[in-house]
Order: C-alpha cells, then sequence, then structure tokens
C-alpha cells in the first residue's frame, strides 16, 4: 500500500473532540456485542457521523440502538431510538436523516422530532442481510450497502440504489462484507469499503444505472478492514480502517497522501467512520471502542486554495 515511489504518507495527528458522557453509557450485554465483540460488554459503539445545516453532528450507538445529536457546544443528547441496531447516517435533501439500521432496514428519522419510519424493511419480501452505510446523489438517489456477516467465506454482500420514485436496484451481490459507500464529485464512480477483502472497490456508473468494471481502488491488510468513507470536493477519499488505528487519505488516482492517526493509536483504537464539517477541510472520526469522537484537519488540496473553517 506503499506508492509506487515508495513515499510514506504524511502524519495528521487527530485530536479528541468529545467524548460520551458516562452517565449516557451502558454497561450491559448486548446481542450485538455477543455477535460481534464475544465476550465483552460493549457500553458503547459509535458509527455514523452526520452533520445537520445548524451544525448539530449526529453520530450512532449500534449496540443500544441510539442515535445522538451534538450540538455545537458539544452538548450530547439522546435524539431518537431506532429498537435495533442503527449504523450509518446521511442527510437528505429535506433535512431528515435517513438511517442504515442493521436490524431494521432503511429508516427515515425527522429532523424536529426525532420519530422514526421504515423507509424499506426488505427488497420483494426478503429481508436484507444487514444494512450498513448509506450515500444520497444530487438527485436524490439513495446508495447503501447491505454487509451482514458476509465475507471472503461468503462473498455475497450487495449494494443497493433506492430510486426516488421507489424503484430499487441491485448493483452489486457479490462483496465480501461491503461497508462505507461514497460517489466522486462528478458522481460518475462509486466507492464500497469491502471489509473483509480489505479494500476499496471503484466502479463506473453507466448512463443506464448499472455498474461495470468494479476493481480495487485501494488495498489494506490488518485483522479488520476499510471501514467508513468520506470524499472531499477535489476527489480525495478517506478511509477509516478499523484496525490500523486511523483513516488514510487517497488522492483521485489511489495514491496514499496522508493517515490521520488516532490519539488511541492502532492498539486501542477502533476508528469507524469519518465526516466532514460542511464547507471545510475539517474531518471528524468516530472512534468507536472509546466512545470518542476526534477531529483532525486535512490540508487542502495540491492546486486548490484553502477553504474557510468553521
Amino acid at each position: 500500500m506503499w506508492n509506487v515511489n515508495f513515499t510514506p504518507p504524511q502524519i495528521i495527528e487527530a485530536r479528541v473532540l468529545t467524548r460520551m458522557p458516562d452517565d449516557l453509557r451502558i454497561a450491559r450485554r448486548s446481542e450485538w456485542a455477543d455477535a460481534n465483540k464475544p465476550g465483552q460488554i460493549v457500553d458503547s459503539f459509535l458509527e455514523g457521523p452526520t452533520f445537520d445545516r445548524e451544525g448539530n453532528l449526529f453520530v450512532t450507538d449500534i449496540p443500544h440502538g441510539r442515535i445522538f445529536r451534538i450540538g455545537p457546544n458539544l452538548r450530547w443528547e439522546v435524539f431518537a431510538e431506532t429498537a435495533g441496531w442503527p449504523n450509518g447516517i446521511a442527510l437528505h435533501r429535506d433535512g431528515s436523516l435517513w438511517v442504515a439500521d442493521y436490524r431494521c432496514g432503511i429508516l427515515r428519522v425527522d429532523p424536529s422530532q426525532g420519530d422514526v419510519e421504515v423507509v424499506r424493511g426488505h427488497r420483494n419480501s426478503e429481508s436484507f442481510r444487514g444494512v450498513n452505510d448509506l450515500t444520497f446523489d444530487k438527485e436524490g438517489n439513495l446508495y447503501f450497502t447491505d454487509q451482514g456477516q458476509t465475507g471472503l467465506h461468503d462473498p455475497t454482500g450487495r449494494v443497493y440504489r433506492l430510486r426516488p420514485s421507489g424503484q430499487m436496484d441491485l448493483l452489486l451481490a457479490n462483496v465480501p462484507s461491503p461497508n462505507g459507500i461514497a460517489l466522486d464529485p462528478t458522481e460518475r464512480f462509486l466507492y464500497v469499503a469491502a471489509t473483509r477483502a480489505n479494500a476499496v472497490w471503484r466502479m463506473p456508473l453507466l448512463p443506464d444505472g448499472s455498474v461495470s468494471k468494479a476493481g480495487a481502488f485501494q488495498t489494506f491488510f490488518g485483522t479488520s478492514g476499510p471501514d467508513g468513507l468520506a470524499m472531499d470536493a477535489h476527489g480525495r477519499l478517506v478511509v477509516a480502517h478499523a484496525s490500523l488505528g486511523g483513516a488514510f487519505v487517497l488522492d483521485a488516482h489511489g495514491w496514499c497522501t496522508h493517515f490521520i492517526r488516532s490519539p488511541m493509536g492502532h492498539a486501542g483504537g477502533t476508528v469507524t467512520n469519518i465526516a466532514f464539517r460542511p464547507g471545510t477541510h475539517r474531518l471528524v472520526l468516530t472512534e468507536s471502542a472509546s466512545g470518542t469522537v476526534l477531529e483532525a484537519e486535512l490540508p487542502p488540496a495540491p492546486g486548490h486554495r484553502s477553504q474557510t473553517s468553521s
């Protein structure tokens, strides 16, 4: 995963932005922990960072079915409960939050009251494997991953597109653990984190809506694999890696230019997802094992002036 000229990526040190308050942690057994962290009591597992238009940050707590709102003052509150295992969040153009919930499917959360409704709980009466992450394009099409417990032993994870009309298209059905998902700025290419293959896949979106020539954009190593993805306006892809203690920054050619390092390190940390503060180069990262949200500043892309931070 070194660049072909053997230059190492520049290191960016992430810092702690905020930590889940102790009184919101739930130190009890859960079915999610039994399956994914056997023998452990998991008091929280953060995912899905997303900002609304008022600057509030939303994150999910998978094992306990909660969505938190973190205000600009860094005050945490339980915004919604899904009765499932919520993971990724995406902001719809109407201001609502759409959530990939492993148990319940694709959910819509009212932006004012936190009421939860099911948008899609299955496809053609068949249950999902376990949806994981999602993103919208400019036309309102929703792309989402259906991960379940797939992997190299069972490479049948799926990627779907849900159109505003309600039509749902199956784009991929052979991914070993599809996880994070992102579109490039032109929306001509789709990126999917194939966690158990330890790779990020890239594929063109053709004019007829199909995909073709899916390939490995970048490959990694480690006991886990790439998780959440975030794309900036200049085509740089940020890849959270759950077992390597941070996030990789890849340019449009797949070269690794930077590594954002968690202060917890690879031994004690689990960086699962990332999101840009709108209109800035500033990133937030969910440090799931510790119930912490990190922050880091990504340098401007070469040839582009710095955006205004907020």
